[in-house]
Order: structure tokens, then C-alpha cells, then sequence
């Protein structure tokens, strides 16, 4: 702004007839205007504007004030015209040098945003081609959960509950973990592709044409079933593909690459659906080969195989595997397996009898015969069994374990494989280890919802030991496999010692006994105490030292988790201190302790309620069922007509606090340290089970059958 100096303003005080004053004209200002990225400088002028006469003051000091006060508003208005001439001179040099500059008075026009890319399209056009994308609905910025819950596909506790499983098991799929929590894939599948804009198939596996059966082969059946991809048909040049994965591009460059394509059509469809297609070809594959096996061929087979060993009794393994290789008796040993896997047993039971060769499979706990082949195939059959497992064939009167890693129905399972010799000949168990069985959640294995609360708590705990006893065949490994896969791998350093390891965990060190030469579970865990673990899995404590070397590992700030062979919770105690464990510091180490059975379920799909009579209503009374009525299976075809199906676990969870702490340092007696257990508020194993039987999963004979009345 321009300077007035006191000369200026006595000028403009002159005599009260004098001339009104002109107003000072402002020097002359620069005004810039950039050109070309440089600052050029321009001389503006303004023109005099005539100024209204001023009337004379009454006194030098007020017409000091007033002149004041008009020189700064003449100023103002001095300054405002010069900017603005400034201003347009500048915005007209400017539009010489071909540069738009908008106007104050002008506003501004938002840019033209810019188009949408164009979809990918393949640089050849087919005339059979599809679109490859399709049109998704409108879902205004929502996720996958949100749209999932307004869509009422899962509800706020489902998505919690598979956030939480997806943050601790981050290589899980996400889908797979909303199946687990009860949600419909289908319907979660589409939305995600809905999301991926993605086009969602349904496949149907009884049809005929459900997919592509020799683009199928050029995958093989280990690839689809291992990634969960199925090549659906041909659409031009181009296979059309359906994954379960909407992201997984360097599945899609495998599947270019093992087709010899360059390029595929990806479509996306719910994993059952995929399995349930590649699991039909196993079960007609499977049909085929069993309805061609006729049983005059697979005797005349092995009256071969045995007229060979008779003669030849130096033949070696060799001669006998090639000869079994080509036999049907190959065939029989596979469809032995394979019904087992369909029909959900835990164990093949091959027993030779005086006439006929008994084939038995435990399903949900019992025993049913299921074929009985003739005698004289007994031999055949367990040479090939003894073969698949690495065994001595030549030795028939020592007892052999072996295991079998095979795919079966495109499942990968393991058979631990025992023989023992008897009087009619060599017996074979095969247990059935399949992964599948231990990828349930802790949800998922028949916890009340107040001792899954509790149990959770228990296995994040820092340090400490944490128990489950049972029987043989109750469940303790699935339980602490559950519990193991509810703890964050990433952050966390879990090792296990087993013997022998059941099943094959991923980001978990796993390690094998073998007692022969002189790796114990003591030794075994002593090691492990030096590899920095945050929890240990034990297999079994069995003896003193591997009890003690557990102890001293869980007073060291480490967790670990074991098992024990006790009828209840409150007898672990008193086993480890029988084993030799000091009472003070089975108190000071022992966190909480599990038992547990297992129960078969009601099957769903014949359950009705049965009146029951007045004997029965009176038991169950006492037991807080007062109910005219109780939930049974009839029988049906789905359960064998049995009324059963599947299993469910019964628990006893017992939580030490101060007071039994103290109560074990004592040695108490077993009854009455389990009476203050009961009186602390331990439930015990029969108590969960009518609470069961109160809601239709189980019935009073399950119970009854596996726990026993006490305190």
C-alpha cells in the first residue's frame, strides 16, 4: 500500500474557500503475469478520479481526523482498481501466449473424469464365446461380511467367530471357514463372486456332462482335488475352468500351463460342488472296478499266487509284488478301502476264521461285518496289505506295524497297519487316518458353551500344563489337534512328540519316538526345550521322567498340552503323583484338566420322540429332565438302522484354583479330592451327558454306556 507523509495531509487542510484537493495519484505498480514458466513485470497506471468537495471543519484537529480517514479510503479504492486492471491486463497477456487463465467472475468447471477401462477381452474373437464377465448387483461399497449379514446368509456371531478362525489360520480359505460356521457356500460363494465380478456356476455332479472328462485327465485328479478346480467344457478355443479361489492367478497360469492353453475362461462355484463332481469319478471308477471283479477270476488268481509260493519257497518280495500287482486281488484290497472311507469307519478289521474270512468295519464305535470273502483269499490279502506297508511278508510269527500313504477317493489318508499272528492265521487292523477328521473346530466337537468359553481361556494361557484323559479311542488327539489349530502359528513356536505322528500338521514341528534307539518322549521334549517352543504337545506322559521333564518345562514359562489314560479329571492328579511326580509341583504346574468321551449321536434324518415309561421318567428326573418324552433314532438307511450317526464328545473340565492347589500339596485321597472338585463347580462327565440327552443329541443307553455314577 501506497504512504501518506504529513505534508500530503496539511496540503489537503487548507482555508475554507480554498479549491477542493485532488487526491494523490498512486505511483505506479508492478503486476505480474507468468509466461512461459518465467516472471515477466508490468507498469500499470491509474487514472485521477475528481474527488467530492469536503466541507471546512470547525477545528484544525477534527478536519486533521476526517482527512485522515478520506486519504485511507481513497487509498483502498486506489489499490482494489489497480489490482483489478492489473489483473485483466495480465490474464490478456496471457491469451496472446496461448495460455487459459479463468476469471474471478467465471467459476471454475470440474474436470471430465476420466473413462472406465474397457474389460479384458481376448485379442481373437470365437463365435461360441461367452461373455467373460458378468453383471453384479448393486452392493454400495459393502464387504463380503456385510453383504453376507444384510443378505441374511450368516448372521454378526458367524463372521465374528470366521474372522477370528481366519486371523489365527490365515492360509485357510475363507469360504471353507464359513461352511465350518454353519453358512450356506453356495450362497457365500456367489456373493464373492458377485464382488470379483465373476460369472457363478452350480455344478451338478449326477449329470452326465457335469464337466470335461479329458481335460479332466490332463489335470489328473490329484491336481483338481488337491486345488479344487474343474474344468466344466470348451467354449470356442478356450476351457471354461470353475475354482473355488476368485484370486489365486497363479493357479490360473498352472492350469494354462498343464492344459497347453494360452489362455482359460475362469468361472467360480462353491468347493463342494467341485469335490462332489471329482468325487463322483472316484465312486464310479470305483463301481466299475467292483462289479467287474468277479469272484471266480480273484480266486483263480490266488489259487496261483499260492501254487507259487508252494513251489517256489525261495521266491522273493519282488516276484510275489509283481505277481499281486497283476492279480485281482489288488482290486479287492482297494474296494476293502475304499467302502471303509464311504461308509466313515475308523478302523478295517481282517480276521481269518475256520471257513471264511471276516472283513469288519467300527463305525462310530461298533464293530459291523461287512464282507466275508471265502478262507482261502486270507493269505493273498495279507501279503498284498503287507506289501502296501513295507512289511515282511516271509514273517508270519512276529507281530509287524507298518503304515500306507495312499489316495483314495481323491482323499489323502494314511492306514497304520498291525498284524498279530493267531492260531487261524494272521490278523490285520488298519487304522484309518484321515486329515479330515481333525479339521473340525473346537465348535464342532460337542463342547457346552460355558466349558468352550473356559477351555479357550485355558489353551491361551502363557505357561502351565493343560491335561486330557480318556480311554484309548475317546478323543484326546482330535481334541488337542483342534486346540492347536485355535492358536496363531505365525506368532508362535509349537512343537509335538508323538508316536507315532497320526497326521501331518503345516507350521507345527513335529517329532517321532522310537524307543529303540533311545528316543523317549523325555528325550524327545528335552531337545524341544532348547529349539525356543511357546507350546509343546506331548503325546503321552507315561512315565516319571517325561512327567518330571513336563513339569520343570511348564514352571519355565512354557505351555504344554498331554494326555493321560485316568477314568475322570480329578484322578490325573493323583496318576502323576503316583508316577512319582512331587505333590507341590503337580499343584504349582497343572493349569486345568480335560476328560472326555465320546458318545454316538441321534441320527438327524430318523430322530422322532418317544414316550417313555415311568421307570425311565423317574431315572431321568433325578437328573433334571422331567420331560414325558425323549428323543431317539428309529433306524433308517442312512444310520444302517442303527438310530445313530456320527459321535459327539462328553467332557469334565476341571480348572485348579488356589484352594485345590493347596488340597493337592496334602496328597489328598482320589474320592475326596474329586468331592471338592464337584463342590468348586466341576460338572462332571455324566452330568454333560444328560444335558445332551435334554436337548435330542444323544440318548440315556450312550451315556450311561461310557460314564459312571459318582460323587
Amino acid at each position: 500500500m501506497g504512504r501518506f507523509n504529513i505534508d500530503d495531509i496539511l496540503s489537503q487542510l487548507g482555508a475554507p474557500n480554498a479549491k477542493a484537493p485532488v487526491e494523490r495519484v498512486p505511483s505506479p505498480k508492478l503486476a505480474h503475469a507468468t509466461v512461459g514458466g518465467e516472471t515477466a513485470k508490468q507498469t500499470s497506471t491509474t487514472t485521477p478520479r475528481p474527488s467530492t468537495p469536503r466541507p471546512s471543519a470547525p477545528s484544525v484537529d477534527a478536519q486533521s481526523m476526517a482527512a485522515a480517514e478520506a486519504a485511507a479510503k481513497a487509498e483502498a479504492e486506489a489499490e482494489a482498481q489497480a489490482e483489478a486492471e492489473a489483473e485483466a491486463e495480465a490474464e490478456a497477456e496471457d491469451m496472446e501466449y496461448g495460455q487459459q487463465v479463468p476469471s474471478a467472475a467465471a467459476p471454475e468447471l470440474a474436470p471430465k473424469p476420466a473413462a472406465a477401462p474397457a474389460p479384458v477381452r481376448p485379442s481373437h474373437q470365437d463365435e461360441d464365446l461367452n461373455e467373460l464377465w458378468t453383471p453384479d448387483e448393486e452392493h454400495n461399497g459393502q464387504s463380503l461380511d456385510e453383504l453376507l449379514v444384510s443378505r441374511a446368509i450368516a448372521n454378526p456371531e458367524q463372521i465374528v467367530a470366521a474372522v477370528r478362525i481366519q486371523r489365527q489360520a490365515p492360509g485357510r480359505h475363507y469360504i471353507e471357514i464359513l461352511k465350518e460356521q454353519g453358512i450356506d457356500e453356495r450362497a457365500a460363494q456367489a456373493v464373492i463372486a458377485e464382488l470379483a465380478r465373476m460369472p457363478f456356476v452350480i455344478i451338478d455332479a449326477k449329470a452326465h456332462d457335469a464337466f470335461d472328462r479329458e481335460l479332466f485327465q490332463k489335470l489328473t485328479a490329484e491336481f483338481c482335488t488337491t486345488n479344487q478346480v474343474l474344468p466344466l467344457k470348451r467354449e470356442g478355443s478356450r476351457p471354461v475352468v470353475a475354482t473355488a479361489n476368485a484370486d489365486d492367478v497363479f493357479l490360473i497360469d498352472e492350469i494354462k500351463r498343464r492344459l497347453g492353453v494360452m489362455g482359460i475362461r475362469n468361472v467360480l462355484a462353491a468347493p463342494g460342488d467341485i469335490l462332489g463332481a471329482i468325487q463322483s469319478v472316484h465312486e464310479a471308477t470305483a463301481h466299475a472296478n467292483s462289479s467287474d471283479m468277479d469272484m471266480d477270476s480273484i480266486l483263480n488268481g490266488v489259487e496261483e499266487e499260492e501254487e507259487l509260493e508252494l513251489e517256489k519257497e525261495d521266491v522273493n518280495e519282488r516276484d510275489i509284488e509283481a505277481e499281486a500287482e497283476s492279480s485281482p486281488v489288488v482290486k479287492f484290497v482297494n474296494h476293502i478301502i475304499q467302502l471303509a472311507l464311504k461308509e466313515g469307519a475308523s478302523d478295517i478289521h481282517i480276521e481269518p476264521d475256520e471257513k471264511v474270512l471276516k472283513v469288519r468295519y467300527r463305525i462310530d464305535g461298533l464293530l459291523f461285518e461287512m464282507l466275508t470273502p471265502p478262507r482261502k483269499l486270507h493269505a493273498a490279502l495279507t501279503s498284498r496289505i503287507k506289501i502296501m506297508a513295507n512289511l515282511d511278508i516271509a514273517e508270519r510269527r512276529l507281530p509287524q506295524d507298518g503304515r500306507i500313504r495312499a489316495t483314495v477317493l481323491g482323499r489323502k489318508i494314511d492306514l497304520r497297519v498291525s498284524t498279530v499272528p493267531t492260531p487261524k492265521g494272521e490278523k490285520t487292523v488298519m487304522r484309518i487316518l484321515d486329515s479330515r477328521s481333525i479339521s473340525v473346530g473346537l465348535e464342532e466337537l460337542g463342547f457346552a458353551e460355558d466349558a468352550l468359553t473356559i477351555w479357550k481361556k485355558q489353551i491361551e494361557q502363557p505357561h502351565g500344563i493343560i491335561l486330557v484323559t480318556g480311554p484309548t479311542g475317546s478323543g484326546k488327539t482330535t481334541t488337542l489337534y483342534s486346540s492347536i489349530r485355535q492358536m496363531d502359528t505365525r506368532k508362535m513356536n509349537i512343537s509335538t512328540v508323538e508316536d507315532p505322528i497320526e497326521y501331518n500338521l503345516s507350521g507345527i514341528t513335529q517329532i517321532q519316538t522310537h524307543e529303540r534307539i533311545g528316543m523317549t518322549f523325555a528325550k524327545a521334549l528335552k531337545a524341544l526345550l532348547r529349539q525356543d517352543p511357546d507350546v509343546v504337545m506331548l503325546g503321552e506322559i507315561r512315565d516319571s521322567e517325561t512327567a518330571t521333564t513336563a513339569i520343570q518345562a511348564a514352571l519355565t514359562g512354557h505351555l504344554v498340552l498331554s494326555t493321560l489314560h485316568t477314568n475322570d479329571a480329578p484322578s490325573s492328579i493323583t496318576r502323576l503323583i503316583n508316577i512319582g511326580v512331587e505333590p507341590f509341583l503337580v499343584g504349582a504346574a497343572l493349569s486345568s484338566v480335560l476328560a472326555q468321551r465320546l458318545v454316538r449321536k441321534i441320527c438327524p434324518k430318523c430322530a422322532v420322540d418317544r414316550v417313555i415309561d415311568d421307570d425311565m421318567r423317574d431315572f431321568v428326573i433325578t437328573h433334571g429332565i422331567d420331560s414325558p418324552t425323549l428323543r431317539v433314532g428309529a433306524g433308517c438307511p442312512h444310520c444302517r438302522q442303527t438310530g445313530y450317526s456320527g459321535r459327539l464328545g462328553l467332557y469334565e473340565l476341571l480348572v485348579l484354583d488356589d484352594f485345590l492347589r493347596d488340597k493337592i500339596a496334602s496328597n489328598p485321597n482320589v474320592v475326596e479330592f474329586r468331592r471338592l472338585c464337584v463342590e468348586r463347580g466341576m460338572g462332571t462327565l455324566r452330568e454333560d451327558g444328560f444335558a445332551k440327552v435334554k436337548l435330542g443329541k444323544t440318548t440315556v443307553e450312550e451315556v450311561l454306556s461310557v460314564t459312571e455314577a459318582t460323587i
